[in-house]
């Protein structure tokens, strides 16, 4: 799956193609982004401005996508959700568990937070 990655200095940013969010989809995602934790990124903002729709197996990957990256102290952040996939997420009950934002900003906002949170607790 060609997935368009923007590394900058505090997050990856990873946007698929135009598809829905499946197993496939999510299974790429997650293969790719433990490829580049590999390479030292830290923090993982999901841009799903492509997604058409969302399916259950899909939605199930962002959620072990997310347990993954905070049990190891990375952030990640879902932003771009919109028309269908959007419904399918807020149907699916999980949507409260998973930081989505509607702006990429919002979601940067986030993690810069959560590294700053990790910093200061770190600290004591």
């Amino acid at each position: 799956m060609d997935l368009k990655i923007d590394t900058k200095s505090s997050y990856t940013n990873i946007t698929p193609p135009v598809a829905p969010l499946d197993a496939i989809m999510t299974d790429a995602i997650r293969q790719k982004w433990h490829e580049l934790v590999e390479e030292g990124c830290q923090n993982l903002v999901l841009d799903l401005q492509n997604t058409t729709n969302a399916t259950e197996d899909g939605i199930t990957g962002l959620l072990a996508l997310h347990e993954d990256n905070y049990s190891n102290n990375r952030s990640f952040a879902i932003t771009g959700l919109s028309g269908a996939a959007a419904q399918d997420l807020k149907n699916a009950s999980i949507a409260s568990a998973l930081n989505i934002t509607p702006t990429l900003i919002e979601a940067v906002d986030i993690i810069n937070m959560e590294i700053l949170e990790r910093e200061l607790f770190g600290e004591e």
